[in-house]
């Protein structure tokens, strides 16, 4: 997960804390966090120094950002056995994208899998906007 945060506040740490139980193994990249724990996993300063193989780089950055990573994905996928990046919700960069399809990858953009876990599980009746605890509709007053 590039742009993984130990603040449990970030958006990045509960989706990382969610995939994780639901058994993911998710190595956080930040290079301002490198070499300390986040959620029990040791963080990276970059893809290329986590030392096991990778299915999936999630990207909790900005679309500007999206990018660089891609760029620095496309190199080590095949060593690394990297298949898919997958840009979070609101991150969406279409010549990154092309650029990592064009090199074999499967891109998802504007996404986000913990959201997308729930949706395919059929979690989201219990912990999303349908669930009682979440609404999306304005209170009734009175």
């Amino acid at each position: 997960m590039v742009g993984a945060s130990g603040n449990w506040v970030r958006p990045s740490n509960f989706a990382m804390k969610y995939l994780q139980g639901k058994g993911f193994r998710v190595i956080p990249v930040n290079p301002g966090s490198a070499g300390k724990q986040i959620l029990g996993e040791t963080c990276y300063g970059s893809m290329s120094e986590i030392p096991d193989q990778i299915d999936m780089i999630d990207v909790f950055r900005s679309s500007e950002a999206a990018a660089g990573i891609v760029d620095e994905v496309i190199p080590i996928a095949a060593d690394k056995g990297i298949k898919v990046i997958w840009m979070q919700l609101g991150v969406r960069n279409d010549a990154a994208g092309a650029r990592a399809e064009a090199a074999g990858l499967t891109v998802v953009m504007d996404r986000c899998p913990k959201i997308e876990y729930g949706r395919l599980f059929g979690e989201l009746s219990w912990c999303g906007v349908n669930s009682g605890i979440i609404s999306s509709k304005r209170r009734k007053i009175g």
